[in-house]
């Protein structure tokens, strides 16, 4: 690939995230510049844009109106997304919006269309797609090492935040389900590689707050495969999945939130022959790796036009956005809800 001009950034939020995976990611990235920093304090924006010696900082309207960014990066709270998403791509902007998108399917959809409308590109950052365990995973089910696939079961969970993180604040879209939930939600429909057929969840609730804390679901996909996802604030910590076939089963202990000069590990468990004795186990080693780089260089690429991605960024957000809906609707409703209920 000939050298390219890098992509400028411009940042809008100051989060922790941002801090510690994200610019850290820009600024390793080929293609990728850090422009600007947006905060709504000045003071804020001034102090971050200083620890990673970016020249300009300013509010978050200073980033979208700045002309030589090309990607914003949105790492506000949830309920704020769609609102800056649209600004953005309604000035050129291209947007990498982090998780969850939004909290609501239709706000998702508005996101999406704005975007089209104004031939930009927007991506959901779910960085752990993009780690090379899971392809690996993806490569020995499709070598069928652990036969026919029957189940996904999926957990994420971690101690409790402080009181007063935003992540308690229900009118910004807090909560866990939007906060971890979404990761195994989303490594299931990865994993079976296509969308479920209809969700059962039921959430437990903070008093205090109103925010889902804890919860857990169903989702039920083709040939009655299922996916069993809890997740859950206030526990030890865990961030895992296990794929469960006819002849094995495939489990990863660090699923999600990877640092990248971490050594993750594949544990297999298969039949060579149906006894007790048949039955094998390995443990697989993928080097360290960089998924927030990884995800970003992909994300940049493809809107330069070098290089086609099969990853469709616009339809996986949608997509997620709607099984997400499903969750909150059966959540509500304390029933099973069809995704073809949901346009």
């Amino acid at each position: 690939m000939n050298k390219l001009e890098p992509l400028k950034f411009g940042i809008i939020g100051c989060s922790r995230i941002a801090k510690r995976s994200v610019i850290p990611a820009i600024l390793k990235s080929e293609f990728a510049e850090l422009k600007i920093i947006g905060s709504r304090n000045k003071e804020k924006s001034n102090k971050f844009s200083n620890e990673f010696n970016c020249k300009e900082n300013g509010t978050y309207d200073d980033v979208i109106s700045d002309e030589s960014v090309d990607i914003v990066y949105i790492s506000t709270p949830i309920g704020t997304h769609a609102e800056l998403a649209i600004k953005a791509a309604s000035a050129g902007k291209h947007v990498y919006c982090e998780k969850s998108s939004t909290n609501s399917f239709n706000s998702a959809k508005k996101m999406i269309e704005c975007s089209k409308n104004n031939n930009v590109r927007i991506m959901e950052g779910f960085m752990f797609r993009f780690h090379p365990q899971h392809k690996k995973v993806k490569d020995l089910i499709n070598d069928g090492k652990i036969g026919d696939l029957n189940s996904f079961n999926g957990s994420f969970g971690f101690p409790s935040f402080p009181e007063d993180d935003i992540r308690y604040n229900k009118e910004l879209g807090g909560g866990f389900l939007n906060d971890s939930g979404c990761y195994p939600i989303c490594a299931s429909r990865m994993i079976f590689d296509e969308e479920p057929i209809s969700v059962m969840y039921q959430s437990q609730n903070e008093p205090k707050s109103g925010v889902d804390v804890k919860g857990m679901s169903i989702l039920t996909y083709k040939n009655n495969k299922t996916a069993n996802v809890t997740y859950a604030n206030g526990n030890y910590y865990q961030a895992k999945y296990e794929v469960w076939g006819t002849n094995g089963i495939i489990s990863l202990d660090r699923a999600y939130s990877v640092p990248p000069d971490f050594t993750t590990k594949i544990n297999l468990q298969y039949n060579i022959e149906n006894t007790w004795e048949g039955r094998k186990n390995e443990i697989i080693e993928i080097p360290s790796s960089d998924h927030f780089l990884k995800m970003i260089d992909i994300f940049c690429i493809e809107i330069m036009g070098k290089r086609k991605t099969s990853f469709n960024f616009e339809e996986e957000l949608l997509n997620q956005a709607k099984v997400m809906e499903a969750h909150r609707l059966s959540n509500s409703s304390h029933k099973e809800i069809w995704l073809s209920e949901i346009n």
